[in-house]
């Protein structure tokens, strides 16, 4: 992705310490996090440091790398988020790797650029989607910053940025995640608007919005979908506007062992996530990570070997 003009990843591993961009302090300061144990990687996943799925397994595989005890780093990474299928199939990747006698550190680094090369295909898949003009709507980040490079939902507008393309983005609240796609887009010179959450709607019923494209964390064996806190309502104000709704995502977030979207473990984050924007602070309030969209409101899943289409007329 570029930052500020030059070319950079989300994260990567240098003399024996895993470097990230700190997405807890964008867009406001360009600051890097150092992890050099499985525990810091533990804790830059848990609080955010790094987030979005496939990004969240290339950290965990450094963390596996830098441990001393494979069994025991992936018990302490496998507690940090539980929704994202990526987190774990990562996870299981590295103890083959390790209990097969291969090298750590590289087996790391070629799970990175796979994930790498698997975003880029997703692009130029999605691309055949865009059509010129086309003005998309998309939601919470699923750009480079959450794939280390390219992005899923991201990828194929960035591929198709020499189409005159609009995007709106949604702010995507509590952790406001619609920031980092809109200092993204700037970063690309891509056309946006952020919007709130809740005027996606508006724009649709104007016909305003020609497609969206979202993200993904875990797909079930029967196409649902789960994804950021907001994406299922998206979904059906799409469908009810009669609007394409695409996800994208590597097969590493597709999760054959669970039949449908009533399976997926929903992450609830912290309450003052939600509450620490108010001058009152309320009782209670409630804070899951994220929802479930049933694979009838999704026209197609946009992945690496191709764009799988659904028959949702």
């Amino acid at each position: 992705m570029l930052v500020n003009g030059k070319e950079m990843r989300s994260l990567w591993f240098e003399d024996g310490c895993l470097k990230l961009i700190d997405q807890r302090k964008l867009p406001a300061k360009l600051e890097i996090f150092e992890a050099k144990s499985v525990e810091e990687v533990a804790y830059a996943i848990k609080e955010m440091v790094v987030r979005g799925a496939p990004a969240i397994g290339c950290a965990a595989v450094y963390g596996m790398a830098m441990a001393k005890d494979a069994r025991k780093a992936a018990e302490i990474l496998r507690n940090t988020r539980p929704t994202a299928h990526d987190l774990f199939y990562a996870i299981d990747y590295m103890l083959k790797k390790i209990e097969e006698g291969e090298d750590a550190i590289k087996s790391a680094d070629a799970y990175v650029e796979s994930i790498i090369e698997k975003c880029r295909k997703i692009g130029e898949n999605g691309k055949k989607i865009i059509p010129k003009n086309a003005r998309i709507l998309t939601h919470c980040n699923a750009g480079a910053l959450a794939t280390v490079d390219y992005g899923t939902a991201l990828a194929p507008i960035r591929m198709a940025k020499d189409r005159n393309i609009f995007v709106w983005v949604d702010e995507t609240r509590p952790r406001l995640q619609g920031l980092l796609t809109a200092w993204e887009l700037e970063q690309e010179g891509i056309d946006y608007a952020i919007i709130a959450d809740n005027a996606a709607g508006y724009f649709m019923k104007k016909g305003e919005i020609d497609l969206v494209i979202v993200g993904a964390d875990r797909i079930a064996k029967n196409y649902d979908v789960a994804n950021k806190i907001g994406t299922y309502e998206k979904a059906v104000l799409a469908k009810e506007n009669e609007i394409p709704f695409y996800v994208a995502a590597p097969l590493s977030t597709f999760d054959e062992s669970i039949e449908n979207g009533d399976e997926i473990e929903i992450e609830e984050r912290s309450e003052e996530e939600v509450m620490n924007i108010y001058p009152w602070k309320p009782k209670k309030a409630r804070n899951p990570a994220f929802d479930v969209t049933p694979a009838r409101y999704i026209t197609g899943i946009i992945t690496e070997e191709g764009i799988i289409k659904l028959d949702n007329k």
